[in-house]
């Protein structure tokens, strides 16, 4: 079995719909039944060929310059950074709510302050984490009562980032 995938143009504001409606599962693949035939595929290659190897020339070419610039500005050899370990033996109030990493990252954004009161779905943080931004959201009604990151700090999946509590010392 093999997978036929085809690109269309769509503009700015389907493609920023289409990006909101896909992860909720919104947006409906057209998915099509067909036949593979390796001929026409052979035929296709050898009819292409020289365009596919100008475009392999190209990418190799690109790669080159790339990776001689890693190699110039010192990014060839990655030193990891030490991530900071997750907080578990740390005395939160009995009444508390502690938000966790569900990823090792870096901390993007910081949407709250101590204080601040949120509500269930609220996004509180924005985490990076292999090119891909991943919110962190309100598990509950409650107010920020500790903020353990800034912007740019490295984390650890299960790491503590937020510590909430319910306005009156309930438990939450």
């Amino acid at each position: 079995f093999f997978d036929q995938i085809r690109f269309y143009e769509v503009s700015h504001a389907e493609l920023a719909q289409i990006r909101r409606d896909f992860p909720q599962g919104r947006y409906p693949l057209q998915i099509e039944q067909t036949q593979f035939s390796l001929a026409d595929y052979e035929d296709f290659v050898a009819s292409n060929a020289g365009a596919i190897d100008s475009f392999r020339d190209h990418r190799q070419q690109a790669f080159a310059a790339e990776l001689a610039q890693w190699h110039a500005n010192g990014q060839f050899n990655f030193a990891e950074e030490d991530v900071p370990e997750a907080v578990t033996e740390q005395s939160w109030p009995e009444t508390a709510t502690v938000v966790d990493s569900p990823v090792s990252g870096s901390v993007w954004q910081l949407n709250v302050q101590v204080g601040d009161s949120v509500r269930r779905g609220d996004p509180m943080v924005v985490l990076e984490s292999m090119k891909m931004e991943i919110a962190v959201f309100a598990p509950c009604d409650a107010v920020v009562s500790q903020v353990l990151l800034s912007p740019g700090n490295r984390v650890a999946a299960g790491q503590a980032l937020v510590v909430l509590e319910d306005s009156e010392g309930a438990s939450l």
